[in-house]
């Protein structure tokens, strides 16, 4: 898991991303798509076009990090909106590494009774 400080903001980059770009590419996107600052230290997350890969950059007060992900099966839960971005906490974040649909998670378990 990527370690998230508490202060930190997620910010999802909706509709697809040409997945070859790397720090620089991915730190335009932030800062002239997104309207955030790529040096910020908030996350900024992109999916490709097949839904199986996402790239997150950070810059973590030291240098740039970007970490990868592409899951085996399946895709990662994606808003269907063709551009503008999503604000993620971090159990969401979680929930999406996980592939899990974060928009609406099912809680497992409900209490009976109080008492």
């Amino acid at each position: 898991m990527i370690p998230v400080p508490s202060n930190t903001k997620i910010w999802l980059g909706v509709g697809v991303t040409d997945m070859r770009k790397g720090f620089v590419g991915l730190s335009a996107l932030a800062e002239h798509v997104l309207k955030q600052k790529a040096y910020s230290g908030h996350l900024f997350i992109f999916r490709g076009r097949r839904g199986d890969l996402i790239k997150i950059i950070w810059w973590d007060g030291q240098g740039a990090c970007l970490f990868s992900k592409r899951l085996e099966k399946g895709r990662f839960v994606w808003p269907s909106a063709k551009s503008g971005k999503v604000s993620l906490t971090p159990a969401q974040l979680s929930m999406l590494l996980e592939g899990i649909d974060w928009r609406m998670p099912q809680r497992s378990w409900q209490p009976l009774s109080v008492g």
